[in-house]
């Protein structure tokens, strides 16, 4: 899977200035150990979440230990929008002076967020995204995304060849900009056809249900695209259908990943994608250093993760099972990219994703 970040008005806007040309370098070093900062996570417990929400635990509780805030607390919504609205409004009046979200709809939490902006708390929206306007983006190009997977399938394939398209959480954001972008490149190719779509939540095994109930209406595939968590169910279920086995882009996974190196001794080809898990931390670090005094830009840019065949092994080394690839970030590696966003870097541009040693 995969964000946008929002930082609220009144006290918050005040705290950051407009835009990028008012931000600065560097840590803010302003006291926020009497500071509350809580996450609202609006999904279920898949491997991308489950590894954000160890990761987001890990910075945070050292953060407490380190006195450098005062308490951190992690909820989450269960794929209700309505649930995630309501922790929302209690975050609120528990007094916690920064809150960031994993929002479940793009629009349906707006009036909580604008609340909470009116109320001076910092508010961080991250990977699936709120258009609440009232302050800054942590943003992932999903859109990117499906671009990158898609024109990946188009080279190896020739052009040439018929596409099964994998969805996520029906609603979010993130699905909705990652299918464009799958839906878009399959524009420029017209012999590049796509016979079937299934929503697969991000998870492995309601991806196998679905892409089990619908490959008995589909010609050969040759080729399959996600969004991430995704690549081990519709392999499992071109398996048990007896079907042979398309290139199937990976979603950086611990199963895929390790699906992918067992396959790769047979000679099977592709590559792995998705956003990470880690910039649930990255959120943390701008919620802490807004609350410390630092102008930061109104959109923060987050690169995606890319795994190729001469980084899998180190990537599936460092990627425990039941969570997905995702480097650790700093509050210095946060930083950079607050820094990098400022000076209007994006993409390829931003500091990279470092490969574990």
């Amino acid at each position: 899977m995969r964000k946008t970040t929002l930082i609220a008005c009144g006290l918050a806007a005040s705290l950051l200035g407009i835009g990028a040309a008012a931000s600065q370098e560097g840590a803010a070093q302003g006291d926020t150990s009497k500071m509350r900062i809580a996450l609202t996570d609006g999904f279920s417990s898949n491997s991308w979440e489950q590894s954000a929400w160890n990761s987001r635990n890990a910075v945070a509780d050292q953060a407490v230990k380190d006195g450098v805030i005062k308490e951190q607390k992690i909820i989450t919504g269960n794929d209700d929008p309505v649930q995630q609205i309501t922790q929302l409004q209690n975050l609120v009046l528990e007094g916690f002076n920064a809150i960031a979200i994993d929002a479940a709809s793009p629009t349906a939490l707006n009036g909580g967020i604008k609340d909470a902006c009116d109320a001076g708390i910092v508010v961080v929206v991250y990977d699936s995204l709120a258009t609440e306007p009232c302050a800054i983006k942590l943003k992932v190009d999903y859109h990117d995304y499906g671009v990158q997977e898609t024109e990946y399938l188009a080279k190896k394939l020739g052009g040439k060849g018929n596409i099964l398209e994998i969805r996520g959480v029906a609603g979010s954001q993130v699905d909705i900009d990652i299918s464009a972008g799958i839906n878009d490149t399959l524009k420029k190719y017209p012999d590049l056809k796509k016979v079937g779509t299934v929503y697969g939540n991000w998870d492995g095994t309601i991806t196998q249900k679905q892409v089990g109930t619908i490959l008995p209406t589909l010609p050969q595939v040759d080729g399959v695209v996600g969004q991430g968590g995704d690549g081990f169910g519709a392999y499992q279920a071109f398996k048990a259908a007896g079907r042979q086995i398309p290139t199937i882009v990976m979603g950086n996974r611990q199963d895929e990943l390790a699906l992918w190196k067992e396959m790769k001794a047979n000679g099977y080809e592709t590559y792995s994608i998705s956003s990470m898990p880690g910039m649930s931390t990255i959120a943390f670090w701008i919620a802490q250093q807004v609350l410390a005094g630092k102008k930061v830009p109104n959109t923060v840019n987050v690169p995606l993760l890319a795994i190729h065949d001469d980084t899998l092994d180190a990537w599936l080394a460092a990627t425990a099972v039941g969570t997905a690839a995702s480097p650790h970030y700093t509050k210095d590696d946060a930083v950079a990219l607050m820094d990098a966003s400022a000076a209007g870097k994006s993409g390829s541009d931003l500091p990279q994703p470092k490969v574990p040693q």
